[in-house]
């Protein structure tokens, strides 16, 4: 079975692709695959729908299964932002500097216990023939007031995970792997692929 990866985001990929290795008997592929493919605007008002949009436009485009997945981080005492917005929090074309240094600057000082925050992750797998499952995992923390670690990507400089007393970024990948909410939304996933290949 050939799945495609619905992502332009190559750090997204590598995780997702790390997540999955040994999970599961798939033949994996990226849309650097298939130079013709273009993500869809992300116009969806919730996760989901985006997630939905970009797995359904790579599974017609390619002909092959696809994993399309949303993610955003929400933090409480703004309202649920960056939320949709993770990515561009600061603006087009930003650099996930600019945006972990705009989430900090508008939390300020704001103590420990009213900094809580939860990453968000959900995934569509789409058929060629327009079958649709959808999966969400969720991991719950709170936002630093620095940032701290070297590993990882976007925000998990400044996601702290109380149950390991670190955050994402000075967690191994291969720990954060486990945990975070995209390995959740993904193990969800698998058990979906799973039957789909009639395993489950």
């Amino acid at each position: 079975m050939v799945l495609v990866l619905a992502t332009e985001n190559r750090h997204k990929a590598e995780e997702i692709r790390s997540i999955l290795k040994g999970g599961i008997d798939l033949e994996l592929r990226t849309l650097a695959d298939f130079p013709g493919v273009k993500l869809p605007p992300e116009t969806g008002a919730t996760y989901r729908e985006n997630a939905i949009q970009k797995a359904l436009a790579v599974a017609r485009a390619t002909g092959h299964w696809a994993m399309g997945d949303d993610s955003g981080l929400e933090v409480a005492a703004l309202g649920g932002a960056p939320g949709l917005y993770s990515a561009r929090y600061a603006g087009e074309g930003v650099t996930y500097a600019d945006n972990r240094k705009k989430l900090l600057d508008a939390l300020g000082e704001l103590p420990d216990e009213k900094r809580g925050a939860a990453f968000i992750c959900t995934i569509a797998i789409a058929s060629p023939d327009k079958e649709i499952d959808v999966v969400e995992g969720i991991c719950e923390g709170r936002i630093t007031r620095t940032e701290l670690g070297s590993g990882g990507f976007g925000y998990d400089p400044i996601f702290f995970v109380p149950a390991y007393g670190k955050t994402f970024a000075e967690i191994p990948a291969a720990e954060k792997n486990k945990i975070s909410h995209r390995a959740r939304a993904i193990g969800a996933a698998m058990e979906v692929l799973r039957r789909k290949m009639g395993r489950g």
